[in-house]
């Protein structure tokens, strides 16, 4: 849990915190807070709260000690970090990682540095044109073909050829988070682009570019601003107020740029404006992922490449043919606060939030079924009923040990929710198109995963079906395949959880460090659940994914420190058993529960040794016992509200 304090809180604007709050997982936090002070009043006060909610707000925290003032007694923190806000420096994050920072002034040698690794998993393409001198290809690409990988690849868009290559920049968006409703870097992003069209630049014609703000008053003050007509003409566009790219809901790449990429096997770039950018997660097409302000959005839409230094090569070149570099665009903090105190209105706040409740026509016409009890559409491909509880008894029964499990995935370290959970785009071919297709849905109408969280048959499918997932038990192979044993047969995660279900046979997974990193969703763990997986075993867990295992009644066991699957030889064939379970539960909650794992291999031998249960309260103890905390907690509601004989 990390507050910010110190002297120079008080100059920090609220929308600032906001987004510095918002971004906790990327600086590993749980969370991140301010106190309370005289800019949350002012700010609670333009963006149109009334009078009384003001009032109650400071007098409320003031009484409680919690209004943070010049004279208010120093806090006592179980440790402290200094940091010296003339010290920030531009940065972004990626490739892959949120909380990968990278220096802004080192993000072209970052992103060659990265390459190397990108492309050992990068399929092998043909057809490309050779010679980086010859198609003015950028120096990542120049670095890779010296390296014997692909060059660049032509491709015609808009009618004029162009040449792709590592590094092309083919999405950038401003995308709806905690950035685009910070009117500061919104602002900033129309001076830039207003600022770059003067000067005759234009965003790159393989960039796909798009506008999706966190607020309705975004496009307020940028249009009474009058910077909306320069964002669109870099391509900008309204695109939407929802989660977009951040999601995977940029909707596809135009197909030219799509199959210039497949036959390079290129690593593409997006930037964009959102919190995440983890693998797979932003688009099938693109490899390489990474988060910026809104500014530096429009920047690299108008570079087109990552592997360009912004702070010593140009954007491009204006109509006389001088170079434009950023700091010639860029607008100074002055301009950007001279905008916000003209166009940025306590009015325009009262108004988009007057009637937020309220909806549209659409959405006031809706029918709506009434009734004490939801009523199941069994032919809805959207919401289904989950099958958490059927068949469950009364009263929980006897936690068993685990016998006779199987491997589903051997994985690394990193392994995040992202990889784990459904997230971004479904495809035709994977389980879950296959059965969207059945049931009729065009696949113009597949929609995403997140839009169908609601139906447990598609997230199913779903789950470690992540298109970068690297599963040891298929070597060479991304994606959610496996090897159902012990047949040896390749097939989907998905089709070989059902055999084994068909089978009886219990589920593991095995991993490395910081298993479950991310956002840490709840299908991320319910997910493996309806798989048929009994416990996951890693050398790490983030925190709030492990207790979420344990919450859906899967058992999180760690290897001992210094023990991993590759020191002690795992495979992920063989065959296993999980003991203690039983005499730990029965035993009631203790620290350092450790259970003996008994690994059988296909030549018959076993090896044996102890991991230890993460199940860390006792609270987390009683969600295991009854197989997790739906069931728990549907049992206490059941004991309460029976009436007596």
């Amino acid at each position: 849990f990390v507050e910010f304090y110190g002297p120079g809180l008080a100059r920090l604007p609220l929308a600032d915190r906001a987004t510095i709050g918002n971004m906790a997982p990327e600086y590993g936090a749980t969370c991140g807070i301010f106190p309370v002070d005289a800019e949350t009043v002012h700010y609670l006060e333009f963006t149109g709260r009334p009078p009384e909610q003001l009032e109650l707000v400071a007098a409320y925290l003031k009484e409680q000690g919690l209004f943070r003032s010049t004279d208010s007694p120093a806090a006592e923190y179980s440790d402290s970090l200094e940091l010296e806000l003339g010290s920030v420096e531009p940065s972004l994050a990626g490739p892959r990682r949120p909380q990968d920072r990278v220096r802004l002034s080192a993000a072209k040698q970052d992103f060659q540095a990265q390459l190397e690794r990108m492309l050992e998993a990068a399929p092998a393409g043909g057809g490309m044109v050779r010679g980086a001198e010859q198609v003015g290809v950028g120096a990542a690409t120049a670095a890779a073909i010296a390296a014997g990988a692909p060059a660049g690849v032509r491709v015609v868009v808009g009618g004029e050829p162009v040449t792709l290559d590592h590094g092309s920049v083919v999405i950038a968006a401003i995308t709806s988070c905690t950035n685009t409703s910070n009117p500061s870097v919104m602002v900033a992003a129309g001076l830039l682009a207003r600022n770059a069209v003067e000067r005759g630049l234009g965003s790159q014609p393989w960039v796909k570019t798009s506008l999706a703000p966190g607020s309705k008053v975004v496009m307020d003050y940028l249009t009474d601003a009058g910077l909306v007509p320069y964002l669109e003409q870099l391509g900008f566009h309204l695109v939407g107020y929802g989660c977009t790219t951040c999601i995977g809901n940029s909707g596809p790449l135009p197909p030219a740029i799509s199959a210039a990429i497949e036959e390079g096997g290129l690593v593409a770039v997006s930037v964009l404006s959102g919190n995440r950018n983890f693998e797979g997660r932003i688009n099938p097409d693109v490899r390489a992922n990474y988060l910026a302000s809104p500014p530096l959005v429009v920047a690299y839409a108008l570079a087109g490449r990552m592997d360009v230094d912004l702070y010593n090569e140009p954007l491009g070149r204006d109509a006389q043919g001088r170079s434009v570099f950023l700091k010639d665009v860029w607008p100074t903090q002055h301009e950007v606060q001279q905008v916000m105190q003209r166009s940025v209105r306590s009015e325009m706040f009262r108004k988009q939030y007057a009637h937020v409740f309220e909806g549209d026509e659409r959405w006031t016409t809706l029918p709506a079924p009434g009734g004490e009890l939801f009523e199941w559409d069994a032919d809805s491909t959207y919401v289904k009923e989950p099958p958490y509880f059927l068949d469950m008894p009364e009263a929980p029964p006897a936690v068993q040990d685990v016998s006779g499990a199987r491997v589903l995935a051997l994985l690394g370290d990193s392994i995040t929710t992202d990889h784990i959970s459904p997230a971004g785009s479904i495809k035709p071919d994977s389980p879950a198109g296959r059965y969207l297709l059945e049931r009729g849905v065009a696949r113009t109408d597949f929609n995403s995963y997140g839009a169908r969280r609601g139906n447990h048959e598609v997230m199913m499918r779903g789950t470690f079906a992540n298109i970068r997932l690297r599963n040891a038990l298929v070597p060479g192979l991304e994606g959610g395949y496996t090897v159902h044993f012990p047949t040896g047969e390749r097939m989907s995660i998905f089709d070989a959880a059902m055999k084994y279900a068909a089978e009886n046979v219990p589920l593991l997974v095995i991993a490395g460090k910081e298993y479950g990193t991310g956002s840490s969703r709840d299908w991320a763990a319910k997910g493996p659940r309806l798989l048929g997986v009994r416990s996951v075993m890693a050398e790490s867990y983030e925190r709030i994914h492990r207790s979420n295992l344990v919450g859906m009644g899967v058992l999180p066991l760690e290897f001992r420190p210094g023990e991993s699957a590759a020191s002690l030889g795992l495979t992920g064939t063989e065959e296993y058993q999980v003991l203690g379970l039983a005499d730990g539960v029965a035993a009631g909650f203790r620290r350092a529960w450790d259970v003996t794992v008994r690994a059988r291999r296909t030549d018959g031998s076993a090896l044996e040794f102890r991991a230890r249960a993460r199940v860390d309260t006792p609270q987390e103890l009683e969600y295991y016992r009854h197989g997790g905390i739906l069931p728990y907690v549907l049992r206490q509601l059941v004991s309460r509200t029976q009436v007596p004989a």
